[in-house]
């Protein structure tokens, strides 16, 4: 099936309320499709500013899959019983793959993609439509949303989120480019883009409306009408504060928290973030 005639299908059956076979039978080709990363929710555009576009037809199809799916027992080696969309199971993944997915807890759901060497330590959650490249590792407790974008040679780290943005349609989901270090329990929200080899820091809560702050280039990086929130390649991103505006906040020394970038990286930072290949 061409992508052309796929795209065509999902955007009519999307707009439709009625569930029919036909229905099902494309969605479970476009399932499969975003299964193995041939699409994706969000890919590379250099006529963005941005760098990449949305593809909001790959969200309608995700949305259309939970739409004509229906509640089901789904089985399980353990002894928990679990019941969900009979449309979107966990992954079935093979030792072909060449994914490392350690016991305990850990649930990759159908429709997102996982490349080649990656590396999941328990428990840890990936959902429908996220796309995870390779050579990344997701360490304890880490969550990657649906439809989020994370590159190559990331390393996730314990405790952190990475919101997804299946909703709405057009809006970008967070992109997490090549070679990124994200520190443990760190939350990155709403469409927010972070640039290749960017670090951020242990504890950093990055949303679409939090003002990012520049030591460096004295500038403030903001989300935009039309235009993400962007961390700038290399750069090193760490919790700060900023005073609040105001008379009381002055009298009752109030601050609020604020990512601040304090460097851009270099050998010192590598040296400090290079990922153990051992662990691979």
């Amino acid at each position: 099936m061409s992508r052309e005639l796929l795209i065509a299908e999902i955007e009519k059956f999307y707009e439709t309320s009625g569930i029919s076979p036909v229905a099902e039978s494309f969605v479970e080709q476009f399932l499969e499709l975003l299964d193995i990363g041939e699409v994706r929710a969000a890919e590379r555009d250099r006529s963005s500013s941005s760098g990449w576009k949305v593809n909001e037809w790959v969200k309608k199809g995700i949305l259309l899959a939970f739409r004509i799916g229906k509640l089901i027992k789904v089985e399980n080696e353990c002894s928990d019983q679990f019941y969900d969309k009979h449309t979107l199971p966990t992954k079935n993944i093979s030792i072909a793959d060449e994914i490392r997915v350690v016991p305990g807890g850990t649930a990759i759901r159908r429709g997102a993609y996982i490349a080649k060497g990656i590396v999941v330590m328990p428990p840890s959650y990936v959902n429908v439509g996220a796309y995870v490249d390779e050579g990344t590792m997701l360490d304890s407790h880490s969550l990657v949303g649906s439809c989020a974008q994370v590159g190559k040679k990331v390393h996730i780290s314990a405790g952190t989120q990475i919101g997804g943005v299946l909703e709405p349609v057009g809006a970008f989901p967070v992109i997490i480019e090549d070679e990124v270090m994200v520190g443990g329990n760190c939350g990155i929200y709403e469409g927010a883009i972070v640039r290749r080899r960017a670090v951020i820091g242990a504890g950093c809560i990055i949303t679409g409306s939090t003002p990012v702050y520049d030591l460096v280039k004295g500038k403030i990086y903001r989300k935009e009408k039309k235009h993400p929130l962007i961390i700038p390649e290399g750069a090193v991103v760490v919790a700060g504060s900023r005073k609040a505006a105001g008379n009381f906040a002055a009298e009752t020394n109030i601050s609020l928290y604020t990512p601040v970038i304090v460097k851009y990286r270099d050998e010192k930072t590598d040296a400090a973030t290079i990922l153990e290949e051992a662990l691979r």
